[in-house]
């Protein structure tokens, strides 16, 4: 079994990246990081008024919006500071209803290239482990 490569990026340099880099993702108040690992991720939505829709349910495009950040932070953590890693392909497949509230996206990266990275994400309520959502996706990563 071979051992998983270290993150390169810390949580903090995630962070201020993210502020500098997309401050429209509010990274902190409508989104936080909570954990960088080897080719791993955790995000956390804060639900807000404008993450609901109708019915009092979180809507798609904010678990969408979830599912895609946490993948591109599990990148950043492991590959570095590259703005223009783009999503090429995200599929997301809606499996609950999650109740108002926050939402967890947990990030697996199943491959990590020179070119190509793809992973998965889970989104789940805090402290309820059956996932509300599951999103597959991949980025291009430009060369260096």
């Amino acid at each position: 079994m071979t051992a998983q490569p270290m993150p390169c990026m810390t949580l903090a340099e995630v962070n201020d990246f993210l502020a500098r880099e997309f401050p429209q993702i509010d990274v902190g108040r409508s989104m936080i990081v909570q954990e960088v690992g080897s080719m791993s991720a955790r995000l956390r939505l804060v639900a807000s008024d404008q993450n609901l829709r109708p019915g009092g349910t979180i809507s798609g495009p904010a678990m969408f919006a979830l599912a895609d950040v946490a993948l591109y932070v599990a990148i950043l953590a492991q590959i570095g500071p590259v703005a223009l890693a783009v999503t090429i392909n995200m599929n997301i497949n809606f499996l609950r209803r999650p109740l108002a509230g926050d939402l967890i996206g947990d990030c697996r990266l199943l491959k990590l290239g020179k070119r190509l990275a793809v992973g998965e994400v889970s989104l789940h309520l805090p402290g309820d482990a059956d996932p509300v959502a599951h999103a597959v996706g991949s980025y291009s990563i430009p060369p260096r």
